[in-house]
């Protein structure tokens, strides 16, 4: 099958489960956009860091994290492959319904994303996952600008309304996940871009 680079139609997961697995492909909303093949080392420590601060803490706990590369499938849970045609694949995700996990990743909106900035996909991520993430009942997205040593938090209680103003900080001493009371990110471990 030829790459979604050589077409011009609108694709949906049932085409991204027929291309090469050894490619990294996002669909926003029917257009396949190509992921970039390796992260900086900052990108990717700043990623890792945050990645075993929480799964620390979910130890024995309800909830999971998963690390890119992890498809999103965003869309009603008993959607089949080819009616999805948003599919992201976030730096973190956290997971607490289990219902849409499955052997491709999860279907549905997580619980928590987090967005390490990276300059080939900061507006991406900043204004399209924004978008995708909130139609989809994700609670809280964070987008930390590992150079800037910012992050911005997105929150909401109630996944039926739009996110609040964004709550923006530096990325020194600690920050409540919102997610859950006893997590604070120690940002001081985070690596200096």
């Amino acid at each position: 099958m030829p790459k979604p680079a050589e077409q011009s139609s609108r694709f949906s997961y049932a085409d991204v489960l027929r291309w090469p697995e050894d490619e990294r492909w996002e669909l926003h909303e029917g257009v396949a956009v190509a992921m970039s093949p390796a992260p900086s080392t900052i990108h990717q420590r700043v990623v890792g860091e945050l990645y075993r601060q929480i799964a620390n803490f979910l130890i024995d706990r309800p909830c999971e994290v998963f690390v890119a590369p992890f498809d999103v499938r965003l869309g009603p849970i008993d959607s089949q492959p080819d009616q999805i045609n948003t599919v992201v694949q976030p730096d973190l995700a956290v997971i607490c319904d289990h219902t849409g996990l499955d052997e491709r990743g999860f279907q549905g909106g997580p619980d928590w994303v987090i967005e390490v900035l990276s300059p080939s996909t900061a507006a991406r991520d900043q204004i399209t996952k924004l978008r995708f993430y909130e139609a989809h009942a994700v609670k809280h997205y964070w987008l930390v600008h590992p150079i800037e040593r910012v992050v911005t938090v997105y929150s909401r209680s109630d996944p039926n309304v739009r996110f609040g103003r964004p709550q923006i900080s530096e990325t020194k001493g600690q920050l409540a996940s919102g997610m859950f009371d006893a997590l604070s990110i120690d940002w001081e471990r985070l690596p200096a871009g």
